[in-house]
């Protein structure tokens, strides 16, 4: 076994905010950053009716990891037929997808502080779905088409859609552990200039953060980490990111929010069918499954 399976990070992961600045700001009036779906069909469903709701021209970015649990061939061609209708960017799972089947690595670069096991089990359930997604050549080719990162431009405010970090698609450095430590504010702040964002829309380390970081110039830079939009991130609910200039016509949805430059930026709670989503996750994943050992409890008791 390849003791850096799950804990290395692939060169080619690592682009450097400067790259970010390269891309052209694609405009809109609502933004939805949706991280980690994971596979979850019911969430997507939620997602897709509240951006319905929504006035102007509206865009969803799926900034990765939108695979995870849908291993069966059905899912796994419904959850991205529907997710590549959308922008999406790609994360650590779907960059993964087209490496060998005999590499077990999801590519998520765990810390050391993530215990084996469940470093172990990803690397499972990767190489389960990895199998799946090459039986579908076309789709597959489609996926490792998007590219690592995007940039919009909402109402003014420049915000750079990423899966990790602003340097590394599997970088945790956005993860709310790293946030917290004051010796790294000078390499976040670096990130907006070299970027030309104000905000920072993350996932990857399926935990949330909404975290203000001070900027020269008085200025104040928003990195904002959804957590998991298919997996309990507030309670038994998903998360997301929403940018508008308006905020979200309902307030209990709303777990954090902010404005900048006047522009609100708010983490929407997803709330799905959990009756409907925790039995079709056991008809894939049963007890004794990776999945099941790694992630049940937390989508049957939330966080």
């Amino acid at each position: 076994m390849n003791d850096s399976a799950g804990r290395s990070c692939p060169i080619r992961y690592q682009y450097g905010a400067a790259k970010i600045a390269q891309a052209s700001p694609v405009p809109c009036d609502v933004l939805y950053v949706v991280g980690g779906l994971y596979g979850n069909s019911f969430a997507l469903d939620a997602i897709e009716a509240m951006a319905a709701q929504e006035h102007g021209q509206v865009r969803i970015c799926f900034n990765g990891d939108f695979n995870w649990f849908n291993k069966s061939p059905e899912d796994f061609v419904h959850i991205n037929q529907r997710v590549l209708n959308h922008d999406c960017i790609l994360g650590n799972v779907e960059a993964e997808l087209g490496e060998p089947l005999d590499v077990a690595d999801c590519g998520c670069a765990y810390p050391e502080n993530v215990d084996q096991g469940v470093v172990d089990r990803s690397n499972f359930i990767h190489t389960e779905l990895k199998r799946i997604a090459q039986q579908q050549p076309e789709l597959l080719s489609s996926l490792l088409q998007k590219p690592f990162f995007a940039r919009y431009a909402v109402s003014g405010l420049k915000v750079a859609v990423v899966h990790g970090d602003g340097d590394s698609l599997a970088g945790w450095r956005f993860d709310p552990v790293h946030l917290k430590r004051a010796e790294e504010s000078g390499w976040r702040a670096a990130l907006f200039e070299k970027a030309q964002v104000n905000v920072f829309a993350s996932s990857h380390t399926c935990s949330a953060a909404f975290h203000h970081e001070p900027l020269p110039g008085g200025q104040t830079g928003l990195i904002s980490n959804n957590g998991a939009a298919g997996m309990p991130s507030a309670g038994l609910d998903g998360l997301l990111t929403r940018i508008c200039a308006t905020p979200f016509s309902n307030k209990a949805f709303v777990d954090q929010s902010t404005q900048i430059h006047g522009v609100w930026v708010e983490q929407v709670r997803v709330q799905f069918d959990q009756a409907a989503w925790q039995q079709h996750f056991l008809s894939q994943w049963p007890e004794g499954t990776a999945a099941h050992t790694s992630y049940f409890k937390r989508i049957s008791e939330g966080v």
